[in-house]
């Protein structure tokens, strides 16, 4: 078994709080339980994402308040807030708030783009702007600028009874060094890297490049260990920038046979998209990982860009119920950590 590089150090996972539209408050109560549970089992971070005119989170930041009051230890991140969905000054003054309410406990992940289907919810989300919006990472950067206390405007001071600030308030000082990327290209990494981000890679990455001519193809670890090594590269703490990996890890320890069946099932449906770049974009997805703890340990030790990293949010499959998510969660915090030689948070 090859040695990692970095012994991990976090130890997070990621939901994407799914409901049914007849009882959405069922759904999200169930995300809270999840996050409620992660920080007794003793993880790091509890991620949540983000979907809007579906069913799942629409509104991370209210949902991570709420966590926020219901936990007291464990860091809270969105991963991620796609801000082509945002006014950045706006998010700026959510994001602080929360992680003031949380004591300094707020992870939040960003990305860049146009929103998903922009063309049929462009009326409705800019009617004026919609064909002047920048999507870029010029988005990115504003934002980034609001939550590290730049001037947003140029008056401050009192008129008549009110008080007025320069810069975005509340304003919380450490958590401009807590805003992460989610990145799946080589230009995102290095952007991210210069902008003094942390880096979020997932279970999806851009095949840039031509194929290497093997009946192989692309090699998803290699790719995203070059971004990897790409961002601290740009980024000013070099190989100590912070990069946390995020794939489909699924323990089967404890699970019941008619749980193993259904994860297997579900792992075998999602694999046929993992043996080559997928559309225009060449989107190559890894493969869900589902085993013992033992034999994840082993594919992960394997993996090149897990080598590179110490901190990880296993992403928790989106259809599953409530006590499914139990079980893995426990079998990743008591088995397969300390299989990754993770030391709990007291040890």
């Amino acid at each position: 078994m090859p040695p990692t590089s970095r012994p991990l150090r976090k130890l997070g996972f990621l939901t994407i709080g799914l409901f049914d539209e007849a009882d959405p408050r069922r759904g999200h109560e169930s995300t809270l339980e999840i996050i409620e549970l992660g920080e007794r089992l003793g993880f790091d971070s509890a991620w949540v994402r983000h979907r809007h005119l579906q069913y799942g989170i629409s509104s991370p930041v209210a949902v991570l308040a709420a966590a926020s009051q219901r936990t007291s230890r464990i860091e809270l991140g969105t991963a991620v807030i796609p801000l082509g969905w945002e006014n950045p000054l706006r998010l700026a003054e959510d994001l602080a708030t929360v992680d003031v309410l949380s004591g300094g406990r707020l992870n939040p992940g960003v990305s860049v783009g146009p929103p998903m289907h922009y063309d049929r919810v462009k009326e409705a989300l800019y009617a004026e702007t919609a064909d002047a919006e920048d999507f870029g990472y010029e988005r990115a950067r504003r934002l980034l600028d609001f939550v590290r206390g730049k001037p947003v405007t140029d008056f401050s001071g009192v008129e008549g009874f009110e008080v007025f600030s320069d810069r975005v308030q509340p304003h919380s000082p450490g958590l401009g060094s807590r805003m992460w990327y989610g990145g799946g290209s080589l230009r995102s990494a290095r952007w991210a890297g210069e902008h003094g981000m942390n880096l979020l890679t997932s279970s999806v990455v851009k095949a840039e490049g031509p194929d290497d001519g093997t009946d192989a193809g692309p090699d998803f670890a290699e790719i995203q260990l070059s971004h990897i090594r790409a961002f601290r590269a740009h980024h000013p703490d070099g190989d100590d920038a912070r990069v946390s990996q995020g794939l489909v890890v699924i323990p089967t320890d404890s699970a019941t046979p008619a749980q193993r069946a259904k994860y297997e099932e579900y792992a075998a449906k999602r694999t046929p998209r993992t043996t080559a770049p997928q559309g225009p974009a060449r989107l190559l997805f890894a493969p869900d990982l589902v085993g013992t703890s033992a034999e994840i340990a082993e594919r992960l030790h394997a993996h090149a860009a897990f080598r590179e990293v110490d901190e990880v949010a296993f992403a928790l499959p989106f259809t599953f119920e409530h006590e499914d998510y139990v079980q893995i969660l426990t079998d990743l915090a008591t088995r397969l950590g300390p299989a990754l030689g993770r030391r709990s948070p007291a040890a």
